[in-house]
């Protein structure tokens, strides 16, 4: 529910300009899903929405900048996984990332910068990282954006 929920926030806010969590609530309801103005808020930190300005000083929400977008995040994100990343590897919903020692927390902060869809959390140790991916099905997608920035 939650992630259908989530989906349908960036849709809306693409779709209207919509500039406060109430109007967010009530432009959910009238497609028929109950929230709160607490559920959205959390919707609206996960999802990391921001606030741009659309003229008469009023402003409306919008899906993050994508990190993967900007030359210099990504040759930033390149660098250091070419340097630090040993190796990647899958197995059902979670992805390891094996790299030299000290540096997966450096690597698991680039990882949560970026952004990547499907990422539902990191946690790293000395010289792991353990990426929690959902749903399932998006696995091979991270894979491949992962072991995109190796190359």
């Amino acid at each position: 529910m939650k992630s259908k929920r989530q989906a349908l926030i960036l849709d809306l806010i693409k779709k209207e300009a919509i500039d406060t969590q109430e109007q967010l609530a009530e432009s959910l309801k009238l497609i028929g899903i109950e929230v709160t103005q607490a559920t959205v808020s959390r919707d609206v930190k996960e999802l990391r929405l921001i606030k741009v300005p659309i003229g008469d000083g009023r402003y409306r929400y919008a899906p993050p900048p994508d990190s993967l977008q900007n030359p210099e995040e990504l040759r930033r994100a390149r660098r250091i996984f070419q340097e630090a990343v040993l190796s990647i590897d899958a197995s059902f919903n979670l992805i390891v990332i094996k790299t030299l020692t000290g540096t997966a927390q450096g690597v698991a902060a680039v990882i949560d910068d970026m952004g990547i869809t499907g990422i539902l959390a990191t946690v790293a140790g000395d010289d792991s990282i353990l990426c929690v991916i959902k749903p399932i099905e998006a696995v091979n997608t991270v894979l491949q954006d992962l072991e995109g920035l190796r190359v």
